[in-house]
């Protein structure tokens, strides 16, 4: 029995470790400097982060007068509950907090949490509630939890998360809602653990804070009418297939599936989500298989996942 629980607990640790993935510094950059207005006056916490290690703590210390911040909350996560011989102590987690007072010392006091320093832990939540905007990258497989958290207690953020968190049902729902959005960029390689690097192709930014693309229209210039063999519809759903956002047409007044990469353009002034379509479900219907039928399937062929729009703005 103790063997079967000690490897539980390897198997949980290693969980752990797969998941930590190290921000680039210039990726950050990147991202927020298009936010720069609407992070004055703020405060910012920064709650997935090792201040000792994270990119985000250096770069908003090295940025906090041109960004105009209030004050900066990190604090880090210690995995108390990971007994090794090596450390056998079960240490806290720790905060540190930059203000215009102390922001040009080189080594800020550090103060000690009273737990571990899990984003969940009554004081984190207390200093959740005293930021402004939540800016992180957050473990991955945490990210239902960690943008329920988010909405529960009504802050902006601007978070890291794989492209697959789109497909979740409750992100959806909350995407259809435009209560959480893309942001700019992409971020294609973390640093990990043992100091080697991973690339990616499917990572970005999710926020709720404002940006500037989701106020342009896309230009449309492909049209259904002497068309239509290029739009195909759905064998078990009442829409048109469009593979790529490019070839959406500019004189179809119905429903069409487009792929994730849509919500890239998607401007909400000028199209409405209706549904996601993934293979069995419908993303923002109940849970469960539809009928046993794939959706997103076109001639007995599935597609990739969908997203359902519908024109919003009328058409010229």
């Amino acid at each position: 029995m103790k063997k079967k629980s000690s490897n539980k607990s390897l198997g949980k640790a290693k969980d752990v470790k797969n998941d930590e993935f190290y921000t680039r510094f210039d990726d950050i950059q990147a991202e927020l400097n298009f936010y720069k207005d609407q992070l004055k006056d703020k405060v910012i916490y920064c709650n997935c982060d090792d201040p000792a290690e994270s990119a985000f703590t250096d770069f908003f210390k090295l940025n906090f007068d041109y960004f105009g911040i209030k004050k900066l909350i990190c604090t880090r996560y210690q995995k108390s509950n990971l007994f090794t011989y090596a450390d056998p102590v079960r240490r806290s987690g720790y905060r540190l907090e930059i203000t215009a007072k102390n922001k040009n010392d080189k080594k800020p006091v550090k103060i000690n949490l009273k737990g571990d320093g899990d984003f969940r832990s009554p004081e984190c939540i207390e200093l959740l509630k005293e930021a402004d905007i939540v800016i992180t990258n957050l473990p991955f497989s945490l990210f239902r939890e960690y943008v329920a958290q988010l909405i529960q207690y009504d802050k902006k953020f601007l978070i890291i998360g794989n492209d697959n968190a789109i497909t979740y049902k409750p992100i959806f729902k909350l995407i259809k809602e435009n209560k959480i959005w893309l942001g700019y960029s992409r971020v294609k390689e973390f640093g990990q653990p043992d100091g080697t690097f991973k690339k990616f192709g499917n990572v970005g930014w999710f926020t709720n804070l404002d940006v500037k693309k989701r106020h342009e229209d896309m230009i449309l210039y492909k049209t259904y009418k002497g068309n239509e063999s290029n739009y195909p519809k759905y064998d078990h759903y009442d829409a048109i297939n469009v593979d790529r956002t490019k070839d959406i047409p500019a004189d179809y007044k119905g429903a069409m599936g487009v792929s994730i990469t849509f919500l890239d353009k998607h401007n909400p002034e000028q199209f409405d989500i209706i549904d996601g379509l993934n293979r069995y479900s419908i993303l923002s219907g109940p849970t469960g298989k539809t009928k046993g039928k794939y959706l997103a399937q076109v001639k007995s062929k599935p597609t990739y996942v969908r997203i359902v729009i519908k024109r919003k703005k009328s058409i010229k």
